[in-house]
């Protein structure tokens, strides 16, 4: 963890989940060194919760170095990588290797293989598949004040090289930027005018195959202050001093640095701060300040600092920093993350446009299965086929619309997740993640623990008992209404209804989403957050289920939560399969890879110039691209129906049209 000292939030915590899912490291990781867990967006419905933990660095650093240095045929190996080795699709079976010539980015298409990398140091190290996670590291360049300096984050050299050697390739490459804010001696500040905010008792772990953590009753409080009108003085006078905060180069718009912030929102009289300690006290006293990143001179640092209610004597350990860095266009990439334009050659993190953690893990484990499972099957099978690969849609997930995101339509400004670029959100939950990809992931041999499978096993197996525990209780609106004491109005038109209608309707519910938070320290100033809202209804309910079925009571919590976001979405998720089945009929309609769109004579020139760069494998892909037009989707329908050697004419003639043009 190389920023803030967290995982998850809303949408990004969802992505944490997908990626446990699948049997990948980091909610797990998160879970053992976490040290304060929250369920965000708690008083919304269970589909937008977002969870999100505090972590302590040196537990998950710890854990992670220790069971990737043990993880059956991995091989760890340091160095710098200087040079991708590739070779043109003539001398793949030659020994030499050499860098492709620049080209067009259009004419790209599997123009070469990668064969290797070359080390800084020179030695090569041979290899038919690379993935580049190159983080803040690619042409990285820090900004304190007007310093600056080569680097992907402080203290750790910046890859020059690679991004030489991806030009000379051919890859368009963008310039990004992001910050992080100082961090403070925790030691010197006083807590006792702040907001104290607790952790949920009991914490909901990140992974689907823990019930705990092994710090649940020991979780640490984070502390609430805010900018005032002197540290906005300081910072404003100071303008002058930041190379940073030019508009050249664009920095993520959702986590925005405090200079972007009083520039943006000039009339705000204060802006939120977070003091997030990095770890349990036995192992740091360094605090994150976070709501200030920044790239003030550390003098003026220093000064707006103290200006902030509760850190009047406080001590920076380190300024807060600027970085820039290279990046690709992701719309070179196909799904599956691997790029157009070098067979062979994946892409995942930062290097694609993307910001967090969370957005790089997802990634990561794409990334790095499909070329595992490539690698695996000799880039193929025996019968010319192409190899298994994992591919999700929009509506497997957040990492299906992170990834169709990015390949259609590219990147202005670090991407990151919100639940609100989900179409499919209501089925693409974090409670669900593990029913919706993890048997796929097992299919493609990605799930390492035979646990993990017998656990979903008992999930669903139970989940199915307490459905069929609330089908059993069945009465007519009259038995209904005498239960509940005579409070409620329902029709009464003789229909017999069970306790499962009664939750759709509203009349039965537990509050099964509103974590009691932990135990309050006595001090002065030290007010404990306001408790969460409950999920809002359309009608209070009338009773509790327990009231009415009382076996309930014996239902595990976090499966009474999975049956009762079931049932009270279930109107709702029947038309969401409607709307997925449409998606999928459009996603199914395949699109030439090699199209020339300069052909097509009635396409304008901006439709050829965002098709050419996209080159969308589907119909559905074509219509999600930005100023393609509902006459741009006829027009390329009749030219692939028009084309008798198109892979989708035949498939375009059956399905007779697009849906929903």
């Amino acid at each position: 963890m190389s920023c803030n000292p967290s995982f998850g939030g809303i949408g990004k915590g969802i992505l944490v989940r997908e990626v446990d899912a699948m049997d990948g490291l980091c909610g797990r990781m998160a879970d053992l060194g976490g040290v304060q867990f929250r369920i965000l967006n708690r008083s919304k419905g269970p589909a937008v919760h977002g969870p999100r933990a505090q972590v302590d660095r040196v537990i998950y650093k710890r854990n992670m170095i220790e069971t990737l240095e043990s993880y059956p045929g991995l091989v760890l190996k340091s160095g710098s990588v200087a040079d991708i080795l590739l070779e043109r699709g003539e001398d793949v079976d030659g020994l030499a290797a050499r860098r492709l010539a620049s080209q067009d980015s259009e004419s790209a298409q599997l123009s070469a293989t990668v064969v290797g990398v070359r080390l800084e140091s020179g030695e090569i190290i041979r290899s038919r598949k690379v993935v580049i996670t190159t983080g803040t590291f690619l042409g990285g360049e820090i900004h304190i004040g007007l310093k600056a300096f080569p680097a992907g984050r402080k203290g750790e050299a910046a890859s020059t090289g690679l991004s030489k050697s991806l030009k000379d390739a051919g890859f368009r490459l963008g310039r990004m930027k992001t910050g992080t804010p100082p961090r403070l001696d925790g030691r010197t500040i006083d807590y006792s005018r702040m907001p104290r905010q607790l952790g949920d008792m009991p914490p909901t772990p990140f992974s689907f195959i823990h019930d705990t953590v092994p710090h649940a009753d020991n979780q640490i409080s984070c502390y609430q202050t805010r900018t005032t009108a002197a540290v906005h003085d300081i910072i404003r006078a100071n303008f002058d001093k930041s190379i940073h905060i030019r508009e050249t180069v664009r920095g993520p718009r959702y986590c925005p640095s405090i200079e972007s912030k009083i520039k943006r929102f000039s009339e705000r009289e204060g802006h939120i701060i977070w003091l997030e300690p990095e770890g349990l006290s036995e192992h740091t006293d360094i605090v994150y300040p976070n709501g200030i990143s920044n790239t003030m001179p550390e003098d003026i640092q220093v000064q707006f600092l103290r200006q902030i209610p509760g850190l009047e004597n406080v001590v920076m350990t380190q300024p807060g920093y600027g970085v820039e860095y290279d990046h690709i266009d992701p719309r070179e990439l196909k799904r599956n993350l691997e790029t157009k334009r070098v067979s062979g050659l994946y892409m995942a993190g930062q290097i694609n446009g993307t910001t967090g953690y969370e957005e790089a893990a997802a990634q990561g484990i794409l990334a790095g299965a499909n070329a595992g499972l490539s690698a695996a099957h000799g880039g193929g099978n025996t019968n010319g086929s192409e190899p298994p690969q994992l591919v999700l849609d929009r509506s497997d997930g957040y990492l299906g619309v992170l990834i169709d995101d990015l390949i259609t339509r590219g990147v202005e400004e670090p991407y990151r997740v919100f639940t609100s670029r989900s179409e499919y959100r209501l089925t693409s939950r974090s409670d669900n993640a593990d029913l919706r990809l993890t048997r796929r992931a097992a299919a493609l041999g990605l799930v390492r623990d035979p646990a993990r499978l017998v656990r979903l096993d008992a999930v669903e197996a139970d989940m199915a008992s307490a459905q069929a525990l609330l089908e059993r209780v069945v009465m007519s609106p009259n038995s209904w209404v005498a239960k509940f004491g005579g409070d409620v109005r329902m029709a009464y038109d003789g229909q017999l209804r069970s306790a499962l209608d009664m939750i759709r309707m509203g009349f039965l519910r537990d509050d099964v989403w509103t974590g009691a938070r932990g135990p309050e320290n006595t001090g002065a100033g030290q007010q404990q957050q306001r408790q969460p809202a409950r999920p809002k209804l359309t009608r209070p309910p009338a009773a509790r289920i327990s009231d009415v079925v009382p076996a309930w009571a014996d239902v595990p919590l976090e499966i009474q939560r999975r049956v009762i976001t079931e049932t009270m979405y279930h109107g709702y998720i029947k038309q969401q399969e409607q709307e997925v089945s449409l998606f999928k009929r459009d996603e199914g309609l395949r699109l030439p890879a090699d199209i020339d769109y300069s052909r097509i004579g009635v396409l304008s020139r901006e439709e050829i110039e965002k098709l050419s760069a996209v080159r969308p494998d589907t119909f559905g892909a074509a219509k999600r691209i930005d100023g393609i037009t509902p006459g741009c989707i006829l027009t390329l329908l009749k030219y692939v129906q028009r084309n008798p050697h198109s892979q989708g004419a035949d498939q375009a003639a059956n399905d007779g049209a697009v849906t929903q043009i």
